[in-house]
């Protein structure tokens, strides 16, 4: 097999100018400035040190502007790893995370390199809405406790553990983080309004805003709060050294799970973000492409501390929105990460997390799509099931889990709409209801005709009994018209198979009429219409009963007629 590796970088260098960098340096520096509080946050909400978070965006993003398949994608950490990295940290440690996070890395170049772009779009709607809201209540909770300033050294990851821990330490509210918090809040959900009335905040991404100014607040008023540097003892001002994560050979195989999870929520997000890129670009990305570099940026992050990443919604939009047109915006914005990291990584001690807490949980409240749960009595009760099976398992129990469990309820609903779709209808049979020999004596006719409509499969197969209901007459010839039969598996041809044996069986003939590519490929490959019989497969209706016709002498013995 032929691998396709055509980063679009290559396809935007030729006809590049120097308006376009100009435009693309702009949107570098907006992103690469509002990427940094959003990789501490996300790291820091994971359960890593907000460095770890950092060079995840430089890293990854580098490597998924410079190799992606999208012209605006903007990698890095995201919102919706939050729960599933903490889960693993929790779990596995942070030493394994990296190692699951480049375990995930081998699936993602796996699934660009066998060409599956395409396939990660047959995610139903319904989950994905399900799984993101379902994030978004996790991410959301487990902000509480740096919100609060609560006296908890672990939260669990699990649902109900979780909640008993935070209900059990309410009583130690830290009320400066709390008020701090609350401000930082207060600032982001209105930052659009108060933009407008302040020229300079329009050029200022709002979580950078409240990252300074929750910083400078904390330092003027001397507020106790828990910061970086307290906690994590700040951010190293150089290159972390670089090195494979140590994993053994039993590690592995308890990291097959997290790894898949982190793959299958890494493709579903980057290629999400790229369709949404591509709306307001009016562009096309490389679905496959894009898993390559995905798959790079998660092998080649954990190398320098790095976690799990993918696409960012928000960062690639904002990359649109300031002028971003092509991969060198993103490879701007790594830059400005690591110029940052270099010179004023010793600032970000003085960083309070209760300003990095509410970030995050403004983050969670724009990711889901809240709305869906108030429209959901327009949708059907198969719709809500899936949306709402989802959203519950992911916040109660895994997202995997909740993932599995949606694509299983989507298929048995899939299946039972096909199969009520799939139709096997009597026809009447005009043509040859005013010809005595073709009728009894008592007049019923000794042909039948059914006509199939839809799809023929392993959930609609049990509606071929209909033929063999004895209510339906003894008739001695069936024609079967397939003219609007359009797909055929293999359990409709052991249907069809059995049907013709029993038919014969009663000394009856089947005949079929108009098969269609599909169909008539599978019956012929599998040697049905060998045992039929060539003169019995018709290429219409007409046809078809003019071969009854001709078959009655011949089943009563010629002269009875």
């Amino acid at each position: 097999m032929k691998i396709a590796f055509r980063p679009k970088l290559l396809d935007c260098l030729p006809d590049y100018t120097r308006a376009q960098f100009g435009k693309d340096l702009a949107a570098g520096i907006t992103v690469g400035v509002l990427a940094l509080p959003l990789a501490m946050a996300f790291a820091i909400a994971s359960g890593c040190s907000p460095s770890a978070g950092i060079w995840t965006a430089i890293i990854a993003g580098l490597i998924t502007s410079a190799l992606g398949g999208s012209r605006v994608q903007i990698g890095g950490p995201t919102g919706a790893f939050i729960p599933i990295v903490y889960g693993i940290v929790a779990a596995h440690g942070f030493g394994n995370l990296l190692g699951a996070t480049m375990l995930a890395g081998v699936m993602l170049l796996a699934m660009g390199i066998a060409r599956m772009g395409q396939l990660i779009r047959f995610i139903p709607v319904t989950v994905v809405i399900g799984f993101t809201n379902g994030i978004a209540v996790v991410i959301f909770l487990a902000q509480l406790k740096d919100f609060f300033g609560l006296k908890i050294d672990t939260l669990p990851a699990e649902f109900f553990l979780r909640l008993k821990t935070l209900a059990a330490h309410a009583h130690t509210v830290d009320l400066p983080t709390l008020g701090l918090s609350t401000a930082c809040l207060a600032v982001l959900l209105s930052y659009n309004r108060l933009a407008q009335r302040i020229a300079l905040l329009r050029r200022a991404p709002g979580p950078l805003v409240v990252l300074v100014g929750g910083t400078v607040l904390a330092a003027l008023l001397d507020l106790p709060v828990e910061t970086i540097g307290s906690r994590f003892n700040g951010i190293p001002q150089e290159v972390p050294p670089i090195g494979l994560p140590p994993l053994s050979i039993h590690d592995f195989g308890k990291l097959i799970s997290p790894a898949l999870t982190i793959a299958l929520l890494g493709a579903i997000e980057s290629l999400l973000s790229a369709r949404v890129a591509d709306s307001q670009i009016d562009d096309r990305h490389d679905p496959n492409q894009e898993l390559i570099a995905q798959g790079l940026a998660n092998l080649a992050a954990p190398l320098f501390g790095g976690f799990a990443a993918t696409g960012a919604i928000a960062r690639t939009t904002t990359n649109v929105r300031t002028g971003g047109r092509t991969p060198i915006a993103g490879i701007i914005h790594a830059l400005i990460l690591l110029s940052i990291v270099l010179v004023a990584a010793p600032l970000a001690a003085y960083v309070p997390l209760a300003a990095l807490s509410a970030i995050v949980m403004v983050v969670a409240v724009n990711m889901g799509e809240w709305h869906e749960f108030r429209e959901l009595r327009r949708y059907s009760y198969n719709y809500r099931i899936i949306l709402l099976a989802t959203f519950f398992v992911t916040v109660v129990f895994d997202l995997t889990i909740a993932v599995e469990l949606g694509m299983v309820l989507a298929c048995l609903f899939f299946i039972y709409r096909m199969s009520e779709l799939t139709r096997i209808e009597r026809r009447t049979l005009p043509e040859l209801a005013d010809e005595p020999r073709c009728q009894y004596p008592d007049g019923s006719l000794r042909v039948a005709a059914w006509e199939v409509f839809g799809s023929l499969f392993f959930g609609a197969v049990n509606k071929l009994e209909d033929l063999l209901d004895p209510r339906a007459g003894h008739p001695e010839v069936v024609i079967l018209d397939v003219t609007r039969l359009v797909q055929l598996d293999t359990t409709g041809l052991e249907g069809l198979e059995n049907l013709r044996e029993k038919l014969h069986m009663r000394g009856c003939t089947l005949l079929l009429c108009g098969l269609n590519a599909q169909p008539g490929s599978l019956l012929r490959r599998a040697g049905f219409l060998d045992h039929l019989g060539e003169a019995n497969v018709c290429p219409d209706f007409l046809t078809a009963c003019q071969r009854a016709r001709a078959l009655l002498p011949d089943l009563l013995g010629g002269d009875e007629l």
